[in-house]
Order: C-alpha cells, then structure tokens, then sequence
C-alpha cells in the first residue's frame, strides 16, 4: 500500500450543530475468535445492552438518514437483527470475496436517498461518543472534504496504521506498517477505521479497490489511497482517548470498555442527585433510572429495567433486576429484588428475596430471611422474618407471624391464597392453598389452615398438646439404659 495523503489535522474545529444530511453503516460481521465465544462479539453484553446497541442508537440519536447494519453470516445476521429488535435500521449481510468493500457496496442502493454523507464505523465501539461523531461530521462539512477519517494517539500501535503529519506543507499521510519505515512505526497516532465519506464518490472508490490487481484482501482504509490517486485529499480528526474508536476484540478490552462507561454512568447519575457511597465497587446498567437524593451503598447491582424513585437507600450488597422501586423504599442488605413493583415507602430485607411477580403496596414490609413469588403484599402488611409467601394475595395491614408458609403446589398445579385486610397469622402457620382468610381473622400459631377462615374468627389447625407430668426423669433413665457402653479410655 502506498503512503496517501489527508488534510492537515482538524482536531480543533469548532463544534457546531451536526450536519443531518447523512446516513450510517455500521460493521457488525466478524466471529470475534479471540473473544472465546461461539456467538458474534457484538452479541456480548455491555451493561444491559448487547454491544452492537451503542454504536446505532449513536446513529439514530444523531438523526441519521438511514442506518445500515452489516452482519456476517445468515446465522449471526439473524442474531444481531434479534438484539436491534425495535430498533429504526436496516440489514445487509457480509457476503462475496471482498469483505467489508463488498458488504458496503451492498448498501449502495439503499442510500442512494437518504442522504449526501456517509458515516462508516465499526459496531465493537460502545465508548464512542456522541461529541466525536458531531466533529466528525461537523469538520467534514466545514472542509468540503471528501473523506474525513477519526485518528487517535495509542501507546502501542503495533499493528496499525500510522498517520503522518507534515509540520511545514498543507498535508499529512497515511502508512500501513507492512511498508512504514523504522522511523515512521515509532509514531503513535493510527487510523481508528471510523470514516466520513462524500456519498457520490464513495461506491466508485469502492470499486476501484476491488478491482485491484495483486490484492489478497480489500480494506476501507484503502479508500484514503483511491481519494489521492484522484487527488482528492483526505482530512482529519484526532480524539484524545483512543479507548472510544479501537474497538474491542478481547475480553480484556471489554472490560476496560465497560468500566468506562460504567463511569459515565455513575457521573451522570451523581450530577443528578444521586449519591453513590463508592462508585468502584457500584455496578449499574445504562438501562436503569435512579431518582434524586437516593443512596446507594457499595455492592450494589441495578440491572436490566430497574426503576429507583427518589429519596430510596439500598444497603450494601443489594441486586435488583428488571424491577421498579417507588419514592421512599428501603432496601436492607443482600436482598435480592427480581422483575418486582414495590410502592413507595416499603421496607425490604435484610436478606430478603422478592422472585418475579411480587408486588409490594405502599408502607408494605418484607423482613430478613422471606421470600416472596407472585403475590401480593398489601399496603402496610407485614411479613417481617423467616416466611414464603407465593401465589398469594394480602390485604392492608395484615401481619405475618415467622415461620408462615403458603403451601401453594400440591405436587400438580399451583393454588393461590387469599388473606383480606387486618388478618393477624401467628408464627408457624402453613396456609395449605387454595384458602381463604377472612377480614379481621385470626390464625393462632403452629396452625395448619386447609379450609376457609370466615372474618373475625379465630382459627386454630394444631394437634391437642399432651402433657404427662414426671415422666421427665424416668424418660431419661430409659435412655441412658439402652446408650451402647463408653469404650475404654487409655
């Protein structure tokens, strides 16, 4: 490949509202082999969202025209279209002998309208940020460039392509390694593989790479070459951190990618109001939303869907998925909260584990040690410690006693419970379902409940205690005679 020359460096144009006339590609092929896994590396999950998400939602957040993803082979195109359901973008699939050249002319019909740039970028850059790309294009436009490329400084750059700069003449170049000379691979700067192309010449210069003589592969960084064979230079614009445009091809890069998006996160939401205790040890998916003057203590897990209302505290060690918390709730430490709606002001834990299905009404109380599936806990109830309660409904301001079950599977099916308002369950109760409690009921402890309680009544369900006095003594005789003899001691 011979050295091709750009632009002089734009890094310090100044940012203005991003051009809308564009449309986006977005590479998504590639098994990612040195990921260890069997699924496409866009597939990885990156706080809540399969890493492929980033890089479009940027694109349709930025009002592109069109966005176009490029998945690999029918089986991961079928995958990767899974993880962007609902999302506004169309699919190609990677196909023929050229790669990527080939799979972004296969767009070219389909953007013959929808706008006069093209953006192209690769799909494994979840840091990358929106202020680059607004440069990106906005420097694009400013210049009449007909190609503009993203360049970055990198420690080590073994492997990539330098960019050369000329300090006194109007332009600088670009260099594979394979042909740099020693002098040329100690620079640092490399093209990060993120272009800004004139739609009109973009699909010609494609060609003209494919039908090159002697190539074994084509890549888009051959573009920069075509532009200057036809004397078309190419500009530039250089990012500060090359963390946001390498890509990620390593499960050691994505976590460095995930930890610093986990600190955009966590700035985010402490500039709103939230207070994290210690955000290192704090892990929250992008997808999640915390209220004001919540506290977060250390350990915590927001995952998926979760919802915090203001003014909440959750102790350390909590993990909360797919669940919304009201204004008000405290969560005590290691409670577990999964696919759960709790209104505001309610108490949970310590220890506590709310499965999918538990809905929690306002002032409602859920102790250490209990567990909830599918039900319904009522406004100011109480299950305050070492109780199941699944398939159920509680009123208001009924309380649990410890030990309370609800045997809700006989084996066959699941059968729900019924427990009205102000019913009082003393401890060691099993509540065989389907059984109803009524208003105002009271269920004496150590009761096994298998028919209807009507309101008001008091229900006991245990065997008659049996007392015989002084057999104490004679019980313990009896045992010490039958206990085998002591072996001999040395």
């Amino acid at each position: 490949m011979t050295k091709s020359y750009l632009g002089r460096n734009t890094s310090s144009v100044q940012v203005r509202n991003p051009m809308t006339n564009f449309c986006a590609i977005v590479l998504a092929a590639g098994e990612g082999i040195r990921m260890g896994a069997e699924h496409s590396k866009l597939l990885h999950p990156v706080l809540g969202r399969p890493m492929i998400y980033y890089p479009v939602n940027l694109c349709l957040r930025l009002g592109a025209h069109g966005v176009f993803v490029v998945a690999g082979t029918e089986l991961e195109a079928v995958a990767v279209k899974e993880a962007l359901a609902g999302q506004a973008v169309q699919f190609l699939e990677h196909g023929g002998p050229n790669g990527m050249v080939h799979a972004v002319l296969q767009a070219e019909a389909m953007v013959t309208d929808v706008g006069g740039t093209v953006l192209i970028f690769s799909g494994d850059t979840p840091p990358l940020r929106e202020k680059t790309i607004r440069a990106l294009l906005d420097t694009h436009h400013t210049v009449g460039a007909v190609a503009t490329v993203v360049t970055a400084p990198l420690p080590e750059p073994n492997g990539r392509v330098r960019i050369l700069r000329d300090m006194v003449g109007p332009s600088t170049c670009i260099v594979d390694e394979i042909e740099a000379t020693p002098r040329e691979r100690q620079i640092t700067e490399v093209n990060t593989g993120c272009y800004c192309i004139a739609r009109p010449l973009l699909f010609g210069a494609l060609r003209e790479i494919a039908r090159s003589p002697g190539r074994e592969e084509f890549s888009l960084r051959q573009l920069v070459e075509v532009f200057t064979k036809w004397g078309m230079p190419v500009h530039a614009v250089a990012v500060a951190d090359p963390i946001e445009v390498m890509g990620i091809n390593t499960p050691a890069e994505l976590a460095q990618a995930t930890a610093i998006l986990r600190q955009r996160i966590h700035e985010r939401l402490m500039s709103n109001g939230v207070t994290l205790l210690d955000p290192t040890t704090t892990y929250i998916d992008a997808t999640v939303q915390v209220g004001s003057d919540t506290v977060i203590y250390p350990g915590v897990t927001l995952e998926g869907t979760t919802t915090i209302g203001s003014g909440c505290i959750l102790y350390p060690h909590c993990r909360l998925r797919d669940s919304q918390l009201g204004d008000g709730v405290t969560v005590l430490d290691g409670s577990v909260i999964l696919q759960s709606d709790v209104a505001a002001d309610c108490i949970i834990g310590p220890y506590a584990h709310l499965r999918p299905g538990s809905r929690l009404q306002r002032k409602a109380k859920v102790g250490n040690f209990c567990e909830v599936k599918k039900a319904v806990i009522g406004e100011g109830s109480k299950v305050p410690h070492l109780s199941y309660i699944g398939d159920a409904t509680l009123g208001a301001k009924v309380n649990i006693g410890a030990g309370t079950i609800t045997c809700n599977f006989d084996g066959f099916a699941k059968h729900q419970t019924l427990i009205e308002d102000d019913v009082f369950v003393g401890s060691n109760t099993n509540l065989v379902a389907p059984v109803n409690v009524g208003k105002g009921a009271i269920i004496a402890a150590g009761s096994t409940i298998t028919d209807r309680v009507p309101p008001d009544a008091v229900a006991f369900g245990r065997a008659p205690q049996v007392t015989k006095e002084g057999r104490a003594t004679a019980t313990r005789q009896k045992r010490q005679a039958m206990a085998p003899p002591k072996a001999d001691e040395d």
